[in-house]
């Protein structure tokens, strides 16, 4: 019987070598996940009845709701609906800021909270927005989908002319997406 006795700079080595292998083993499973979860995502998506019609806005939080709204009017955007929200014990505004088809939501939370809109350092995009024909009927089949639905039914408010609901899913890294219903 021969017994194999292995150097400690070829051991170091070939321990690298395994690890790499696992390193890279253990990479591949977390992306293979990831794309499996998005396959699953969006082959549900292609059977749901209801439709995406196309980006209804893109939501950003502001702190000075009318330094924001005169920026926007120097870019050629126009404020086509003002209105008022309930936050956490506190009041909001927002406006509906429309150049041509786009339309950027900006609105600013009460007091008590803007300090975190002041310091966050990723960005102040909040949220995108689909604009749905029957906000129920969305709602109904996200769930059903087990997508991570944030509200636990679609919420009213009093915007435009008839009023809106809405409803929030979490996506995969955490961005928000609105689904709402202009009524």
């Amino acid at each position: 019987m021969r017994l194999l006795f292995i150097t400690s700079p070829v051991y170091e080595r070939m321990s690298a070598f395994l690890n790499c292998i696992n390193t890279g083993v253990a990479f591949f499973k977390m992306h293979l996940t990831r794309l499996i979860t998005l396959h699953l995502y969006t082959s549900y998506l292609l059977f749901m009845n209801f439709k995406i019609n196309h980006i209804q806005h893109i939501g950003i939080p502001v702190t000075d709701l009318n330094r924001s709204e005169t920026f926007y009017k120097k870019l050629g955007f126009e404020n086509v609906m003002a209105s008022g929200f309930d936050h956490n014990g506190g009041r909001g505004k927002m406006a509906m800021m429309q150049k041509g088809e786009m339309i950027i939501e900006i609105y600013q939370l009460p007091d008590t909270v803007l300090d975190e809109i002041r310091n966050r350092a990723d960005g102040h995009i909040d949220h995108v927005a689909f604009d749905v024909d029957d906000i129920d009927l969305a709602f109904s089949e996200l769930k059903n989908a087990s997508f991570l639905i944030i509200e636990d039914a679609p919420v009213f408010l009093p915007f435009w002319k008839n009023g809106c609901k809405y409803f929030n899913i979490s996506g995969p890294d955490g961005e928000r997406l609105e689904f709402n219903q202009i009524l």
